[in-house]
């Protein structure tokens, strides 16, 4: 199954994550098949928190791929951020 979810970078004490599309029995920070965005927990001020290729993820899920509960999450975030 594939499947987006986040991929953690970063240093220690500063996360970094990158929202990715993977096949569900590889490594979490393993290969993935296509980054479609990124999240920054820590981001401040006029940096930029979150973001998503929003064509890609409809591509994505219309192919079948599903998301992790915290990607859904961030995915609503996103959206009120924008609307």
């Amino acid at each position: 199954m594939v499947v987006i979810r986040l991929a953690r970078g970063g240093s220690k004490a500063r996360p970094f994550f990158n929202i990715v599309v993977a096949d569900k029995r590889l490594r979490r920070d393993g290969r993935f098949i296509e980054r479609i965005g990124f999240y920054n927990p820590i981001a401040r001020g006029a940096e930029e928190s979150i973001r998503i290729a929003h064509d890609r993820l409809n591509h994505w899920v219309g192919v079948g791929a599903q998301a992790s509960p915290t990607v859904e999450r961030l995915i609503k975030q996103a959206a009120a951020k924008t609307a």
